[in-house]
């Protein structure tokens, strides 16, 4: 995460624990009020939490998603072939997150396997050498004549 995106992040940490502080005073306050009042009425009075703690608990939430999404890298593509045509023309520079260091999970190209692996075997031609070479009495190479 940038610099920004952390202080944004913390900013809005701040927010949301002053906002659980306040709601916590609000019930302490609440409940001598009710115990007093015991005392005093027969009928306890319930009050909801005020509009501002409400409103306070919902900004610092947003906040610290905005700071959150700012300090995230950006998506890979959903298709494999797009995301292995940008590892193919961009190679490591492509996937250098927000610090400027490569990605931990970059692994190169995915397909490597499939374009290093050999040939298919041709079987016919296979059978065709290997029948001349027991024509030939089994002697020399595969295609020998």
């Amino acid at each position: 995460m940038t610099w920004i995106s952390k202080t944004i992040t913390v900013f809005g940490g701040l927010l949301l624990a002053h906002a659980c502080y306040s709601a916590q005073e609000h019930s302490a306050l609440q409940s001598l009020r009710a115990a007093t009042s015991t005392l005093t009425s027969s009928s306890p009075t319930a009050a909801a939490l005020p509009v501002d703690i409400a409103i306070e608990t919902v900004v610092a939430t947003l906040v610290i998603l905005l700071g959150l999404v700012l300090g995230t890298r950006l998506l890979r593509p959903i298709q494999w072939r797009v995301w292995a045509g940008k590892i193919e023309r961009e190679g490591e520079e492509g996937f250098v997150d927000n610090e400027g260091e490569v990605n931990k999970d970059y692994v190169g190209n995915p397909y490597r396997i499939l374009e290093t692996r050999p040939g298919f075997v041709d079987i016919r031609k296979q059978r065709r050498e290997f029948a001349q070479w027991v024509k030939n009495g089994g002697s020399g190479g595969a295609g020998a004549q």
